[in-house]
């Protein structure tokens, strides 16, 4: 199986939510977000899960009040993320530090961990159980930055999920953030090993602005096609592990394949199979947008410990029907394009952008939008329970996949990657899959 049975019925039972403030007084003041930080495209939830089993030495221990202590003693540090948002002029964000508090939700539920996660794992089909929306919560003015819920399996195992207002964090700020809580919860005393820093006048737009690129993955096109693609959406994950990567790549030429990278060639499937699941016009122009990291760029010094958003998603335009009719190697070389544009020069010119424009969201008819969070460290967290058995992710969303590191039940390292479709497209997707995987009906993708 590929996916998570939909015929598992579990019940959770959550205790009122509650607000967890920092265990020490803090600063009251006003902190400016960034440039980059309060674009349109940033102001959603995104959900996090990581699952652990049980572990004898921690016998006794409750994870539900070891978190909720190291939250406390976590926003002491990150105090911003206790506070609330506020809109100024010109849609400029700024977080009032208020010291209110995440909010954290008490759970237990009626399963055992083994059953929720097999040779794969769908977080996205049950994410509602183990992350609660809690009535009110899910605005980006005025409401909780944080969301957590701590929820204990009969086996012992237990399942840490948060949700972040985006505008605060991107994936490396948040696993920053959740290691400070994990070396709280592991005993350490002091000040985390990575001090925090906010400085988000780092990625402030310059004085004057100067837009120094072609931002395609902001053009605002209209879309004449009648859509039917945001009805009954369903979520499903997919596991990529050596053999699948090895039948994708046997679609490309030798010198192709030994020049481009896992990420380019599975990103580059993906977008060839998703789109001839949508059935999209051959005319019809389409975007590829691959999230691309500012930090580690030797233009661009960021800060140790800087926890906002440092990453643009530039994009390579093409025509449906040249990427679904196209050999693989088209949509390669597409991808590959779109990533090479990121440099710190280009995340600069994206701060201009978007000041100059009045922070507008990015395409949405025909893109697809590509977030590789393999290599950034959800799969890490320990909070005494030794690494996740799965740490990434929760859940896609109907323009954007999340790539997250997963070892299989044979142990085998891989790629799963979280999708977001439409249902009628979802079984084309899987058929795409198969065709271009040799899958047989009983393979990986059923």
């Amino acid at each position: 199986m590929a996916s998570f049975p939909p015929s598992l019925v579990f019940t959770v039972r959550r205790k009122e939510p509650t607000l967890v403030l920092p265990s020490k007084p803090t600063p009251r003041e006003l902190k400016q977000l960034s440039d980059i930080d309060d674009q349109e495209g940033f102001r959603f939830q995104v959900p996090v899960i990581m699952f652990y089993k049980r572990k004898l030495s921690m016998e006794g221990e409750d994870p539900v009040k070891v978190i909720r202590e190291a939250l406390a003693e976590a926003l002491v540090f990150y105090y911003p993320f206790a506070g609330r948002l506020i809109e100024g002029p010109n849609r400029k964000l700024v977080v009032d530090c208020t010291s209110e508090g995440v909010l954290f939700i008490e759970a237990d539920a009626d399963i055992e961990l083994n059953q929720l996660i097999g040779d794969t794992i769908d977080p996205g089909t049950y994410l509602d159980e183990l992350l609660h929306d809690v009535p009110g919560s899910e605005g980006i003015l005025g409401c909780p930055l944080l969301l957590i819920q701590v929820t204990r399996f009969r086996c012992g195992g237990w399942a840490f999920a948060i949700r972040v207002n985006h505008t605060m964090s991107d994936a490396q700020g948040l696993v920053q953030f959740l290691t400070t809580i994990a070396e709280f919860a592991r005993g350490a005393e002091g000040a985390p090993s990575v001090p925090p820093v906010w400085q988000r006048e780092f990625l402030a737009a310059r004085q004057p602005p100067s837009i120094t690129f072609q931002h395609h993955e902001y053009e605002q096109v209209i879309d004449t096609t009648p859509d039917d693609n945001n009805k009954s959406m369903t979520h499903k994950s997919f596991f990529f592990g050596p053999k699948e990567i090895k039948a994708i790549r046997s679609h490309l030429s030798p010198h192709h394949s030994s020049t481009s990278t896992r990420f380019e060639v599975l990103t580059a499937f993906l977008w060839r199979c998703r789109t001839c699941a949508l059935g999209l016009d051959p005319n019809k122009t389409i975007r590829i947008s691959c999230i691309a990291n500012g930090r580690g760029k030797h233009d661009l010094h960021v800060p140790r410990g800087y926890y906002g958003n440092v990453f643009a998603f530039p994009a390579a335009v093409s025509r449906a029907g040249m990427i679904s009719t196209s050999p693989l190697e088209y949509a390669v070389e597409e991808v590959k394009k779109a990533k090479a544009r990121m440099t710190g020069e280009y995340l600069r010119s994206v701060a201009d952008f978007l000041v100059t424009k009045g922070r507008p969201l990015y395409t949405v008819s025909g893109n697809y939008i590509v977030s590789d969070t393999t290599r950034v460290g959800f799969d890490t967290i320990d909070f005494g329970w030794g690494k996740p058995v799965y740490g990434g992710l929760a859940r896609a969303f109907p323009l954007i996949s999340f790539y997250a590191r997963f070892k299989d039940n044979r142990g085998e390292d891989g790629t799963m990657v979280l999708m977001c479709l439409p249902e009628t497209a979802m079984e084309r997707f899987q058929e795409e899959l198969k065709k271009m995987t040799g899958e047989h009906e009983d393979g990986p993708f059923d």
